[in-house]
């Protein structure tokens, strides 16, 4: 990783101790950066205090680059980031286009660093193939 890779992953870092420190969110913190390594916007965790389960910094990244970069740039960018991005997260960066991401903390080394979580649902599935592939098919064509 070059020097100023690391110091942009560092910035990273910092927008994470700052949802936690100075404003009481989860400490997550991500930056998107042009391919001279400048910063074209950065963000941090706010799900508590925006009282938004999807409030994160990787989400709203994406998000940001979708509506504002054109395919041609978001391609070329990279997101910084404190922490590996989450399911979610992940999908909104493979649909927004963006063409790298890296971060400083693995999610199972993040999971090391907390208590077990259990969620509280049950999935169940696949069903109704048939009918549920009708809106589907022919759509990504």
């Amino acid at each position: 990783m070059k020097e100023t890779e690391e110091a942009l992953l560092r910035r990273a870092i910092e927008l994470a101790r700052e949802a936690r420190e100075e404003h009481g969110n989860p400490p997550f913190g991500s930056l998107l950066a042009n391919a001279d390594g400048n910063v074209l916007a950065e963000d941090r965790n706010t799900s508590l205090t925006d009282n938004d389960i999807t409030a994160h910094p990787e989400l709203k990244l994406a998000r940001w680059a979708a509506q504002n970069l054109t395919p041609e740039v978001a391609a070329a960018t990279t997101m910084f980031t404190s922490t590996q991005p989450c399911g979610m997260c992940t999908g909104a960066i493979e649909r927004s286009g963006l063409g790298r991401v890296v971060y400083a903390l693995s999610a199972e080394q993040f999971l090391t660093l907390r208590p077990p979580v259990t969620w509280g649902y049950e999935t169940e599935g696949p069903a109704l193939f048939d009918e549920a592939r009708v809106p589907v098919e022919g759509y990504y064509k």
